[in-house]
């Protein structure tokens, strides 16, 4: 298995590149694969020098993996924060790796950057229906919860009459 350290660069398997540059991949999963002793900054001039675009194109996703040896953790991260990737970025950095051993496992929290390589100097604007839409939040309490917490959300009422009660007062005292 390749080791996996902070600054490499990982390229969709399907990645058009700039005529003359060629890089040395190993597959890592699905459709990605790593970059052979080339970080971003080296791959971001050689692509800029041929007239392409190589630009970061969106915060970085960070997840967590664990594993039996600290590759396995690293490793497991790094997939489920390349799931997160949108379809328009067709490269990714990996800007940090923290790893904490336990006594029988090792947990890592991998935050990899996306990046997008392309003809020209410009970015395209993507249309709303490409865009990549976070899920959207609970907005009421799951079914049963009051069951679990019969007490929650009780306090609230209960505060918000106090200070409409207190407010009332006071404003008959001037």
């Amino acid at each position: 298995m390749y080791t996996i350290a902070q600054s490499q660069m990982l390229l969709r398997t399907r990645t058009e590149l700039p005529d003359g540059l060629k890089l040395a991949t190993e597959e890592f999963c699905e459709d990605w694969s790593f970059v052979r002793s080339a970080n971003a900054l080296r791959i971001g001039k050689q692509i800029i020098m041929r007239g392409w675009s190589f630009v970061c194109v969106a915060d970085g996703s960070l997840r967590s993996g664990v594993g039996d040896t600290s590759q396995e953790a690293i490793g497991g991260a790094l997939k489920l924060a390349l799931r997160h990737i949108g379809p328009n970025s067709n490269a990714a950095e990996v800007e940090h790796i923290q790893l904490t051993p336990y006594p029988w496992f090792f947990l890592a929290r991998v935050k990899i950057l996306p990046y997008c390589i392309q003809p020209g100097a410009t970015l395209p604007v993507y249309g709303e229906s490409e865009s990549v839409r976070s899920p959207r939040r609970r907005t009421s309490r799951p079914i049963g919860a009051e069951v679990l917490y019969p007490r929650f959300g009780g306090a609230m009422p209960q505060l918000k009459q106090m200070l409409i009660s207190s407010g009332s007062a006071s404003a008959k005292s001037k």
